[in-house]
Order: structure tokens, then sequence, then C-alpha cells
């Protein structure tokens, strides 16, 4: 089989860099070496291992991107910028016909989705691209749906951290308000109790040093009227190498759904699992 082409979209960000160095060593793709990068990136060039990747600027990446998939064909986009740019990114991959795997949370999902849905192309669009996270989430919607309000009673706390430099909520947290709410419980997104110190990370939350600039701790604790009853639900991830993976897979899946013709379709990683 032919490597599958991938630009990694996002560099010099920590998650871009991660996700471009598994892609470069895997023998399943050929990273191409450019990246969309923001307004504000100064650098031409990002240096991965041995591969120069140069870097393209929002004003920049019309102009570049024909001569891009002239050399290139089809290829992947792999997405981990900024939640400001989710929108405004997924309207020029599917103006330019440009499959993508949207790893970047934020932004208006519904209209990311529809800007998929009325295009020509197709995307897999996850707020997590941890599998074993995606496949827990799925098994609390599926508690959601056959149980509904079965923690009526219950009070809600949603606790995240991450590294200071991710600018918005969780984007799992927020997908699991969604479950809860349906399980009984009062609770909205703003609700979700958000941390990025470093310092109250380490002394009070207990996160090892070196996974303050890199990590996802949730805790979704759920407490009796009377508080007899707790029930709590923790994942905790140190590091991006689990939501690098995901992200290898998404690609290979979308790839797929390519070779049969996918066009204006959404996918999620609940998809991905599933392989279907």
């Amino acid at each position: 089989m032919n490597p599958i082409q991938v630009m990694v979209n996002g560099l010099p960000g920590n998650m871009a860099a991660v996700a471009a160095r598994h892609v470069s060593a895997d023998d399943r793709f050929n990273l191409r070496p450019y990246s969309l990068t923001g307004p504000e990136i100064t650098d031409r060039d990002f240096s991965l291992e041995n591969i120069a990747i140069r870097l393209i600027r929002p004003d920049e990446r019309q102009r570049q991107i024909q001569s891009i998939l002239d050399d290139t064909g089809q290829l992947i986009c792999i997405d981990y910028t900024h939640p400001s740019a989710v929108n405004d990114n997924a309207d020029f991959y599917c103006r330019n016909q440009m499959p993508f795997v949207m790893g970047t949370t934020g932004g208006d999902r519904q209209k990311l989705v529809d800007t998929v849905s009325t295009s020509k192309t197709a995307a897999v669009i996850a707020p997590n691209m941890a599998k074993q996270i995606v496949g827990f989430q799925a098994m609390m919607a599926y508690g959601a749906e056959s149980f509904p309000d079965l923690f009526s009673d219950y009070r809600l706390e949603i606790r995240e951290s991450h590294q200071a430099g991710k600018a918005d909520t969780s984007g799992t947290a927020k997908a699991m308000v969604t479950c809860f709410k349906k399980l009984g419980l009062q609770f909205e997104e703003t609700d979700i109790e958000k941390e990025r110190d470093p310092e109250i990370q380490k002394n009070r939350w207990g996160i090892p040093e070196a996974d303050l600039t890199g990590h996802g701790w949730h805790t979704y604790t759920l407490t009796s009227a009377d508080e007899t009853v707790k029930f709590e639900f923790t994942h905790n991830v140190n590091g991006r190498e689990i939501y690098a993976q995901g992200t290898l897979d998404a690609a290979v899946y979308l790839h797929q759904k390519l070779q049969q013709g996918a066009s204006g379709k959404v996918y999620t990683m609940i998809d991905v699992l599933k392989k279907e």
C-alpha cells in the first residue's frame, strides 16, 4: 500500500509536534514538509529531527496550497492549531477539498459539522483523540440513554486540569456534561472547574512536574443529596502520546473512507473505534 500523504497543521505547537513525530516514524504515512501555522508565528521553518517543515501563515496559505496539492495529490490534514482557528481552518480545508482530522477543540462545533456536511470532502472530528477515553465516554453515553434520570437527586462536580497553554475548557469534559444531564443532574458547562496554574496543579493535584506542560486530568464526582453515597470517575493522562496514537488511527480510518468515495461525511472517534 502506498503511504498516506499527511500534513500536520499547528506547528510549532506541542500537540502538533507530537503528532508529526508519530506520523514521521510510521511507515503507513508520508509526512509532507509543510504546516499551516498562526499569524503570530515568525519562524519560517520547524525542525522535526531531520525534516525541515515549512511553516505557512494564514496570509500565505491560499497561494501555496495549490502547488502543495499539485506536488502531493490527495493528502489528509491533521489539525492541532488553536481553538480560535477551528472554523476558519475547516472552511479552508473544505474549500480546497482537503480531508482532515480535527483534533483541535473549541470553535463553533455545529458550524464545523455543517461546513463538512455541505462540502465535497470528509473529516474525523472529535473533542478527544484518545481511544480509551472515547470508549469510556461511549459507555457513559450508553448509560445515559439506557437509565435516564438515574442520578436525579445527586449533585455533580467536574474538575479538569490541563497545561497552562490550553486556552479553552476541555472538550471531553464538556461532552461529558451532556451525558450527566441525561442522567438527571443539574449542571452546565460553565460549572466545570478548570485549572491551568502549574503551582496548584503540582502542589494540590499532585501532577508530576515533568507533565505540567502536557497532561489531562479529569475527575467527575457524584454525591447523593444526603451525602451518604459518592461515585467518582477519574481519567488522568500524562503526556500527549495517547492522543497522537488515536489521531493516526483516525487518519487511517479517514483514508479508507475516502477510498470508498466518502464526500460530505463527518466521522467521530466512535466510528474509528467501531471500524465500520
